[in-house]
């Protein structure tokens, strides 16, 4: 694709800055270098005077040129590496833009024309932009996984196969009375459809793992009022993030913090006291509390080795560590605890924090793993196998191999090999202006 206007932007990060990275993309690009910085070579970094069209002196600084197809966009890309001030970044964009054929980008344009290009396919941008929001050790490690391409390959794999059994299947069709075409084909194509059933079952299953990578391990503390639910939440954020007082139902919404641990993101929410005789207010918290532990991926449940208070059913579906609190207090009693801490002096808290990063490590596996990291994947993956499973059980050739069809159309769909248009926008949108 040939775009008939240049686009520009700030690259890099929010200014001031030690350096700003403008970049240019489009047919006007090798033009507008050489108006501001004269002649480059490709590919190579030019030291260069930037001016601007009265031929006053913006600033001094690096150029690179970059000529399509041999670029991130497939186009003619250039970038200049100037001081990060605002003023020195404003007075760069105002030049570039007053050039005729040039405007400003609009947030993920560079690399939505990446992908026109045939540069990365539908899945590599989106890989692309958890890369760039990547917080964590395991983030970026799944994100540049995905970037290079691990997961664009298995679904292509599995198109191609799809592709290649419905091409078996309809020669089968078309030319029984053929020696050379195999009658026994059916047989291996619907064992390799077969096969390919529970491989994309499989991977749809790892979808839970990439949520816990991309959203965090959510960690839920409940409890009865006064438990140290709050104490321990601030504890572990090591800041005053909820209030801590003696009166129960202070805390009525839900709070969280989120913490890194072992390269790994941890979701802790704190919650309402749990208990029967409440007020109405109240009560809507102590409700939500409940829903939220449904959904955790681990439970807290805290209980005052003091005064041990019953907080009634807790999810049965979730994983729980049963904690007791308040150890440096006269008067703790022993218990039934997995864990014992002390919110005040720290007694365990370093036990605790190692025992969640560990449950989150085990959810996720292996990083390395090929897992869908889309909601979009998992749905168009979910219609690909109901097809397939259509296809296994069907009477007619000729429906079976449509059914092959559909499977493969929407395989084609997650990486971007048929017609996706629709989804351009909304994808391209999650993108930063500059990238």
């Amino acid at each position: 694709m040939t775009s008939k206007d240049s686009i520009v932007a700030l690259s890099s990060g929010r200014l001031p800055a030690g350096i700003a990275v403008i970049r240019i993309s489009g047919p006007k690009t090798r033009f507008v270098v050489e108006t501001i910085a004269g002649a480059v070579r490709d590919r190579l970094a030019a030291l260069r005077r930037f001016k601007a069209a009265d031929g006053s002196l913006i600033d001094h600084g690096l150029v690179f040129f970059f000529p399509g197809p041999g670029s991130f966009t497939g186009e003619d890309v250039a970038e200049f590496h100037v001081h990060g001030s605002r003023a020195v970044a404003a007075k760069m964009l105002e030049t570039i833009t007053d050039i005729e054929g040039v405007r400003h980008a609009e947030p993920g344009e560079f690399t939505r024309r990446a992908f026109l290009n045939a540069k990365l396919d539908l899945v590599e941008t989106e890989a692309l932009a958890d890369l760039v929001n990547a917080e964590t050790e395991a983030q970026r490690r799944f994100a540049l996984r995905n970037a290079d391409g691990a997961q664009s390959e298995l679904y292509s794999s599995w198109r191609r196969r799809l592709i290649h059994a419905r091409a078996m299947i309809e020669a089968e069709i078309d030319f029984a009375d053929e020696e050379d075409v195999p009658g026994s084909v059916s047989e291996a194509v619907w064992s390799d459809v077969a096969m390919m059933i529970d491989e994309i079952e499989r991977h749809i299953q790892g979808f839970k793992a990439a949520e816990i990578i991309r959203d965090g391990f959510e960690v839920v503390i409940l409890g009865a009022p006064n438990a140290g639910k709050s104490s321990l939440f601030n504890a572990l954020a090591r800041r005053e993030a909820a209030i801590v007082t003696d009166e129960p139902g202070t805390t009525r919404d839900l709070l969280e913090v989120v913490l890194e641990l072992n390269g790994m993101m941890a979701r802790i929410v704190d919650t309402a006291g749990l208990r029967e005789t409440a007020g109405k207010v109240e009560m809507i918290g102590i409700e939500r509390a409940r829903a939220k532990a449904g959904e955790a991926d681990l439970v807290l449940l805290l209980e005052d080795m003091v005064d041990p208070q019953s907080v009634g059913e807790v999810p049965a579906h979730v994983p729980l560590l049963k904690i007791g609190t308040k150890a440096d207090l006269e008067g703790a009693r022993k218990g039934t605890y997995d864990m014992v801490i002390s919110s005040k002096d720290g007694f365990g808290l370093s036990e605790l924090l190692d025992e969640i990063g560990r449950r989150a490590a085990a959810a996720v596996g292996n990083v390395g793993d090929v897992l869908p990291s889309r909601l979009r994947h998992v749905e168009l993956l979910k219609e690909a196998k109901g097809f397939l499973v259509a296809a296994l059980s069907g009477q007619s050739q000729e429906l079976r191999a449509e059914e092959l069809r559909l499977a493969a159309e929407r395989l084609g769909r997650i990486i971007g090999a048929v017609d996706v248009e629709d989804l351009l926008d909304v994808i391209f949108s999650q993108f930063c202006i500059g990238k």
